[in-house]
């Protein structure tokens, strides 16, 4: 897989808000802080990072802008629903099961952004231990890198849009109205969810945890990044606790500290018992320094030599549990990764196809190894399978005796050629042919499928990056979506408060029993009230657009001209004027017209004329 060339411009950004903010993004995808960046350069019309930089150094508050682009906090009260419910249903009764009553229930959440998952977790655990276990017991930490939204968090409080997917009955029960529009979780449950900054990168991990959620964060990370975090992760779990993590964190390539619990939902368990190789990856995750990368190599080499040998091989601790078992020792005895740290003597194989407790108490007493000759291993009722068991003491420097490690030597075939041997000489030496050949086959299939799962492996990774990516760009859609809804609604508002203007407007418009008309200053009509339509009996329909002069109606509308053009330059003064007229009943009227000039923003913008019938 190729790996992109480094931007030197957008690397010497980075590196300025490391210097000047101590956010180090190292470990964070690119392709993803890029593209969240140039959505942020557009704001503020600037095109090159080395120009961005410019700017950030001119105006130290576009930081702070940046950095909200940068940490998406998109969030929500019980986001993925599902997820949540097999938590509740399926992770939590596991964990209360493993803890003796009382005993503490710490919970981790980390990218918790403003907080909801967080007082999610809090509802969830409330649910099933109530009101005083959950005061008396729980203890939950909430962590961000963004100082803001923590801020949010640690108010609690929340818009009714925030809080409109949870059910009515839990939002009653468990936030007080603190608004018009806005709810407050519980205080008293509040005191039990402590919010602080923690970088996932620099920071050690909570300890003893029971169940750490972090979801959604780990795909802005690179793979390298994801590995330590997940060490410290594996860490900060105690051996019965729980990782639940987001819809497009697989978490396939960490097995030796995480294995699957609902892998539908990425709820993991984890590994309790790990081999020492596993261990030393784990430091080499948190420092990665050049002794443990060394001890690292060493321990891979040795623990793939006895993985691939292909003789039966396991190895038993000083206290009698298994530890060890390679591939072809698990294949001969069914045994699992479950297996691992169980007791010996829990196992069938501790008595069959030999008794091996006894033999492992004779090489501990005699600190030799203990031969067990011709065993016979039924594998079927035609397949037999014959083994030389070697039983070796596994000592210290200091003579200590640290367990056993039990050879199965698979002598089937060599009994039979000793059998063989007594009919004839040449039918041994083809039978030896043979093994050599089948053992030729055997290292080439072996190859040949290590080298097929290091392609599926490499496959896999590569398919994990694009979900994680494509998982990145939705929730930058979602953010922008949310904005979008925002402006929809101020929009709508704005709307509804025009429309009141313009109902208010009209309303006052029918109402005025004097007749108004309103021209521009092309002198065309623009307003045509019920009263003018009252007076001369020409709809507004018909009037609206026309040139006035033009119309026809029972005012003698040329009289009019000095007047309008007087009052068409902005002038304050009225121009009233009284003639005789003919209304739309065919009565003479006298009809007094008041023209005044109509101004916007100190700008004419047309003439206005007043009319109604004078009494004498």
């Amino acid at each position: 897989m190729s790996i992109a060339p480094k931007d030197e411009q957008f690397e010497t950004l980075l590196q300025y808000l490391k210097q000047s903010r101590g956010f180090d993004f190292t470990g964070y995808k690119r392709p993803s802080l890029m593209r969240l960046t140039k959505k942020r350069m557009q704001r503020v019309d600037i095109e090159s990072y080395s120009d961005y930089l410019d700017y950030l150094q001119v105006h130290p508050a576009e930081v702070n802008h940046l950095f909200d682009a940068l940490l998406i906090n998109v969030t929500a009260f019980f986001r993925d629903t599902s997820a949540w419910q097999a938590l509740a249903n399926e992770t939590i009764p596991r964990i209360m099961a493993a803890k003796p009553d009382r005993e503490p229930i710490r919970v981790w959440t980390a990218g918790c952004a403003t907080g909801e998952e967080a007082y999610t977790i809090a509802i969830v655990l409330a649910e099933i231990l109530g009101a005083e276990g959950f005061r008396s017991r729980v203890k939950i930490y909430a962590t961000d890198l963004d100082e803001e939204a923590l801020n949010c968090g640690r108010q609690a409080t929340y818009s009714s849009k925030g809080v409109q997917e949870l059910p009515e009955e839990l939002r009653r029960k468990y936030f007080d109205v603190s608004g018009r529009d806005t709810y407050t979780f519980r205080n008293d449950f509040r005191r039990c969810v402590i919010f602080g900054r923690h970088d996932l990168v620099q920071h050690a991990p909570i300890p003893r945890l029971d169940l750490l959620i972090c979801r959604n964060t780990l795909m802005y990370f690179t793979a390298d990044t994801q590995a330590r975090i997940l060490a410290r992760f594996h860490f900060g779990l105690i051996e019965t606790g729980f990782l639940f993590v987001g819809k497009a964190e697989m978490l396939l390539t960490h097995a030796n500290l995480f294995q699957p619990a609902n892998l539908k939902y990425r709820i993991f368990s984890k590994v309790a018992t790990i081999s020492m190789r596993d261990r030393l990856l784990v430091m080499a995750d948190s420092g990665n320094t050049e002794a443990s990368n060394q001890i690292v190599a060493n321990m891979r080499l040795r623990d793939e030599a006895i993985e691939n040998n292909p003789v039966a091989q396991i190895v038993v601790d000083v206290q009698g549990n298994l530890v060890l078992a390679n591939r072809s020792a698990r294949i001969l005895f069914g045994l699992t990764s479950h297996d691992l740290g169980r007791p010996l003597q829990d196992l069938e194989l501790s008595y069959r196809p030999a008794e091996l407790r006894s033999r492992i108490d004779q090489a501990y007493a005699e600190r030799r190894s203990v031969v067990i000759p011709n065993v016979e291993l039924m594998r079927g009722e035609d397949n037999i399978t014959s083994l030389e068991i070697q039983v070796i003491p596994l000592l210290e420097t200091n003579a200590d005796i640290l367990g056993v490690s039990i050879v199965f030597n698979d002598i089937t075939r060599y009994s039979q050629l000793e059998r063989e041997l007594q009919r004839s000489t040449q039918e041994l030496e083809t039978a030896y042919e043979e093994l050599q050949s089948s053992n030729e086959e055997l290292e080439t299939t072996n190859e040949e499928l290590q080298s097929t799962n290091e392609e599926l492996e490499t496959t896999n990774e590569e398919l994990q990056s694009t979900n994680e990516e494509l998982e990145t760009m939705n929730e930058e859609l979602q953010s922008s979506n949310e904005e979008l809804h925002t402006t929809n609604e101020e929009l709508r508002l704005r709307t509804e408060e025009l429309n009141r203007v313009n109902i208010f407007f009209d309303s006052v418009l029918i109402s005025l029993r004097i007749g108004m008309v309103v021209l521009d200053n092309r002198l065309s009509v623009q307003l045509w009230n019920n009263g003018v339509e009252d007076l001369w009996g020409l709809r507004a329909e018909e009037a609206m657009g026309r040139f006035f002069f033009d119309l026809d109606i029972g005012l003698p509308v040329e009289k009019l001209r000095g007047s309008i053009r007087a009052a068409q330059p902005a002038n304050p003064d009225e121009q009233e004027l009284i003639l005789d007229a003919v209304n739309r009943r065919g009565k003479n009227i006298r009809c007094r017209v008041i023209c005044t000039s109509l101004i916007v923003g100190n700008q004419p913008q047309g003439i206005i004329l007043l009319m109604d019938e004078r009494l004498e």
